[in-house]
């Protein structure tokens, strides 16, 4: 744990461990305050559940997985969405990346790259620079592939 020096009465240096919390890790027992240099940027994400139901457009700074069902337009600029295999979504979708397990009913815009998955469907036109569709996949439209697109901002 962390470590501190203690002066004994001759005066020397002495060092001291604290005692582990119970039923902590070393990463747990870390105050709230202290910033640990060595530990990696929290990615931010957010999941919308298999049972959340939404009529009305979603918008969002950090990366989305979507479990349920979504009628509305859904713009995750820059950052990827994930639609799960519970999912069903009829919306228009922008975002940096889109990985497809569900259903989509509706256009798919991609900065970078669009996986339609083997349990996936799209229904509606792709736009992206890099797209794989796997074996088993449905997917009915149109797709244009600009390998620029990634280079452009969103």
């Amino acid at each position: 744990m962390w470590n501190k020096t203690k002066q004994d009465a001759a005066g020397a240096g002495v060092q001291v461990a604290e005692p582990p919390v119970p039923g902590l890790s070393n990463a747990q027992a870390t105050p709230p305050g202290a910033a640990r240099s060595n530990a990696p940027a929290a990615s931010r994400s957010a999941r919308l559940g298999a049972t959340v139901q939404i009529k009305g457009s979603i918008t969002g700074a950090e990366d989305l997985q979507i479990d349920g069902i979504v009628d509305g337009p859904v713009t995750i600029e820059g950052h990827g969405l994930t639609i799960g295999a519970s999912a069903q979504l009829k919306s228009e979708v922008q975002a940096r990346e889109v990985i497809v397990y569900g259903t989509v009913n509706g256009n798919v815009h991609a900065r970078d790259r669009v996986d339609v998955k083997t349990d996936g469907a799209v229904f509606g036109d792709i736009s992206t620079a890099r797209i794989s569709i796997e074996d088993g996949a449905q997917f009915k439209g149109r797709i244009e592939i600009d390998p620029t697109k990634s280079h452009r901002a969103n």
